[in-house]
């Protein structure tokens, strides 16, 4: 996973956002990711597989509701 520094910040900005990751319940770090994702992956995005099952709807009906298995898995065995 990627790392990023940040140098240069301002000392209030730095307060705010200790304050703002412990009203969250977070640390600072994880409340900065947090920001981070939002600001550059937001929800309301289209995801790709929506999209399809939609252009595939429109084109012939075609249903690509799957039922997903959600039963866990077996481990693996190597002996």
């Amino acid at each position: 996973m990627a790392s990023v520094t940040v140098r240069n910040l301002p000392d209030e900005t730095h307060r705010a956002l200790r304050v703002r990751a412990a009203m969250h319940g977070l640390s600072t770090e994880a409340e900065i990711r947090a920001i981070l994702e939002n600001a550059v992956r937001p929800d309301g995005r289209i995801k790709l597989g929506t999209l399809l099952a939609e252009i595939g709807r429109e084109v012939g009906g075609v249903d690509l509701e799957i039922e997903r298995d959600t039963k866990p898995v077996a481990p693996a065995s190597f002996e």
